[in-house]
């Protein structure tokens, strides 16, 4: 299961990093410096937003120190996931973490190279009264992954015989 995965992983890290060098291309930029979005529809604009926090601009405090700590727990959170990857026998299961592993490989890469925090660009809007947080394709796959490995772990509790049940079987 190692192989599946590394395999998401390596897939998230190339859509992510690719997605990110389409929009600096398309905005003209090297690295993320914060501009005005292009509207899409009425309810989505591509933005250049940088983000120094965790996913979807979560304790984003503006200030330099966060950047090398979520640098720091992104490695030690994927040599966690590594080792639980290496025990997994569910290939849903090894597809979550490898998208988890991906999508915190995607931004630790944006952090290591300077652009000046995370660049997210998919920003969801409707009207002035909602505005939900800027993203990436790297914090897609880190939801979309913890959600596979709840749901997994909820489908695989409830398959499990309650206590005593195997007695009852001839």
């Amino acid at each position: 299961m190692i192989g599946r995965g590394i395999g998401t992983a390596v897939v998230v890290v190339g859509v992510d990093q690719l997605s990110k060098h389409l929009v600096l291309r398309g905005f003209g930029e090297a690295a993320c410096v914060p501009q005005q979005g292009v509207p899409v529809t009425g309810f989505f604009d591509i933005v250049l937003n940088c983000n120094h926090g965790m996913s979807f601009g979560l304790f984003d405090t503006g200030n330099g120190l966060s950047t090398p700590f979520f640098m720091i727990l992104a490695v030690v959170i994927v040599g966690i996931l590594f080792f639980w990857l290496s025990r997994v026998h569910s290939e849903v299961l090894a597809t979550a973490i490898g998208m988890i592993i991906g999508g915190a490989i995607g931004n630790l890469i944006d952090r290591l190279w300077g652009s000046h925090g995370v660049i997210d660009f998919l920003y969801f809007h409707l009207g002035t009264w909602f505005r939900y947080p800027a993203f990436n394709a790297a914090d897609s796959s880190i939801c979309i992954g913890v959600a596979v490995m709840l749901f997994e772990g909820f489908l695989r509790r409830r398959s499990l015989p309650a206590a005593g049940e195997d007695d009852l079987r001839p």
